[in-house]
């Protein structure tokens, strides 16, 4: 991965794992240790999914760029589906506590939209390659060359 999408990755990542930190306290307060283990879970959840779907999301914008918006929003959506789909299969879980699972997949999910927004509005990605500065100078292309 280039320095961007890793520095993208761990800027998203970082507020995400926060955010999962506090919600595993305050799910331990308010369930006790199933309350926990749903934060955390969730908080994997979150990680696995929008990782992976950032991942996808930069190899499309190598190959593909002229699709890069219209995937960009195919996968959030196919993100958010999946993640009721998880709030649906566990709904009824004894495992761990289901809503503070689904809110700690909530607020994870936010707080990594927000983190990637961020971190994507204050990289500095060159959205026009620069002229190179080695080649031959002063040589004109197009019809009145």
């Amino acid at each position: 991965m280039p320095s961007n999408d890793v520095r993208i990755l761990l800027e998203s990542a970082v507020p995400t794992v926060a955010v999962g930190a506090i919600a595993a306290v305050a799910g331990g307060v308010a369930a006790g240790g199933k309350g926990v283990i749903g934060a955390v879970v969730a908080t994997l959840v979150v990680l696995l999914f929008m990782g992976v779907g950032l991942y996808v999301l930069q190899q499309i914008a190598k190959s593909l760029p002229h699709l890069f918006q219209a995937m960009g929003l195919m996968l959030y959506l196919a993100q958010i589906l999946l993640m009721f789909i998880f709030i649906a299969l566990f709904q009824d879980t004894t495992l761990f506590h289901p809503k503070v699972f689904a809110l700690a997949l909530v607020a994870g999910t936010l707080a990594w939209v927000a983190a990637q927004a961020r971190a994507t509005m204050k990289s500095k990605i060159l959205y026009v390659e620069p002229e190179s500065t080695t080649g031959v100078e002063n040589e004109k292309s197009g019809h009145s060359a």
